[in-house]
């Protein structure tokens, strides 16, 4: 079974040696995606909340290069910085999916790259 490196410039270009996903067979595994606007190179990071919304805005936009959206995703999970930030970013996150929501996991780390709050990364099949 190969593989297909997917990229689209609707979402951030990786800031390190990776792809923004790969797809195998009916399989798209999408790397962790942070708060950069894919247009200016900035973070938007005034709040949690504009901060998560940017995160799924550049899932959603390597979904769509792989033919593929939220009804997908059979798998995330999401790094945050604060727990105390889980309730803001889950209704954030939650507004994505019609409620057909994947399996998840949620988990507290001490930093993120740029030092930014969240960080999701995804796994879709398309059936």
């Amino acid at each position: 079974m190969g593989k297909t490196i997917i990229k689209t410039t609707s979402a951030p270009a990786p800031i390190g040696p990776y792809n923004q996903a790969v797809l195998t067979g009916n399989m798209l595994f999408i790397s962790g995606q942070i708060c950069i606007d894919p247009t200016t190179g900035d973070l938007k990071n005034k709040d949690i909340q504009e901060e998560t919304h940017q995160v799924m805005h550049n899932l959603k936009a390597i979904l769509q290069e792989a033919g593929m959206d939220f009804g997908h995703v059979v798998k995330t999970t999401i790094f945050i910085t604060d727990m105390q930030q889980f309730g803001v970013i889950n209704e954030a996150y939650g507004k994505y999916f019609k409620g057909d929501f994947p399996a998840r996991e949620t988990v507290q780390v001490s930093a993120l790259p740029k030092f930014v709050n969240v960080e999701i990364s995804m796994i879709a099949v398309n059936s």
